[in-house]
């Protein structure tokens, strides 16, 4: 399935939730979010219809957010429906790892393919700072049972932040030595409640290279992906730059999102939503397909100074 651009639309991210049993600066406010009553989120199967027609025009890769989606009931016995449907290759999730100590085997079981764990920092102090109420302790016992469960390869997203956690990029990046992971860095995005990190928060990702000159050019992942690769010379695992500020990847795009709440986000940077709830059969693939084609060729440009067009939190939209 293209868009208008010829880019091949492969990639449905879903937002499961706008809740979070974290707090992170970055995504929400300090008093949590307006709790929106469970009749004005999508159903479980409502969520497993769309993604049935979207793998009927072409996707074939699902990742599951939030919120934190495994707050969500039932979100089991959708990756249960999930895997089930012909043509999916990949069904991933990106949490924080709070839960999956108590859900990792029945996740596995259920079909998750693996995940991507949310780790800002390996200090503790700085980790309760950032996520205002969580435990390093208990996130790195996620990143444990994810290991010994087989949810692999498992990808640490990072997000780098200018004063508060670039002191630990070396740190970060010895993670890989040993462990079969990639490691990721990702640029502040200057969407929600990021204004309180001041403009020396906003870093491009080249400074892991300029902190860690050890790291070689690895070649490009599977088309589509947004990260740069490098690898310490023999380590197990590697590292990914993610530079939506620095360096746009717009160009090959590949994905589109889908809100707890229904509605259909051509582009993660722009206010451009389209309502897929309520729509069923032939109409609801129609529509799935009208917004691919509305997907822009590029987004606002992002800086410190200009803010995105998202028009929501990244709480409301999925990671």
């Amino acid at each position: 399935m293209q868009d208008q651009y010829r880019r091949e639309i492969n990639y449905l991210r879903i937002s499961l939730t706008d809740r979070c049993n974290l707090r992170c600066i970055y995504c929400m406010p300090a008093e949590g979010v307006e709790k929106q009553h469970h009749r004005d989120i999508l159903s479980l199967e409502e969520i497993a219809e769309i993604a049935e027609a979207a793998v009927e025009l072409g996707i074939n890769k699902i990742r599951l957010t939030g919120g934190e989606p495994l707050t969500r009931l039932g979100v089991t016995w959708l990756i249960k429906r999930l895997s089930a449907l012909p043509g999916v290759r990949e069904i991933g999730m990106t949490t924080n790892g709070i839960l999956l100590p108590k859900m990792a085997q029945e996740l596995k079981d259920a079909g998750l393919t693996r995940v991507n764990i949310s780790l800002d920092t390996l200090d503790a102090a700085r980790y309760r700072q950032i996520t205002r109420c969580g435990t390093l302790a208990d996130a790195l016992a996620g990143i444990e049972a994810a290991e010994r469960v087989g949810l692999t390869p498992i990808k640490l997203n990072a997000v780098l932040i200018g004063g508060f956690n670039d002191c630990e990029i070396p740190a970060m990046v010895e993670l890989t030595r040993e462990k079969p992971i990639e490691m990721r860095f990702i640029e502040l995005m200057p969407i929600g409640d990021t204004d309180i990190f001041g403009p020396e928060a906003y870093i491009p990702v080249d400074t892991v290279l300029e902190r860690a000159p050890e790291l070689q050019p690895l070649p490009d992942g599977a088309p589509g992906a947004v990260a740069k690769l490098f690898a310490l010379p023999g380590a197990k695992g590697r590292v990914g730059l993610i530079s939506p500020i620095s360096h746009s990847f717009c160009s090959s795009c590949n994905r589109i999102r889908l809100t707890a709440d229904g509605f259909l986000k051509p582009c993660l940077h722009s206010s451009r939503e389209i309502p897929l709830r309520g729509l069923h059969g032939d109409e609801l693939r129609r529509t799935f397909a009208y917004a691919i084609g509305q997907k822009p060729e590029e987004h606002n440009v992002l800086s410190r100074t200009e803010r995105s067009d998202a028009a929501r939190n990244m709480h409301e939209i999925g990671g």
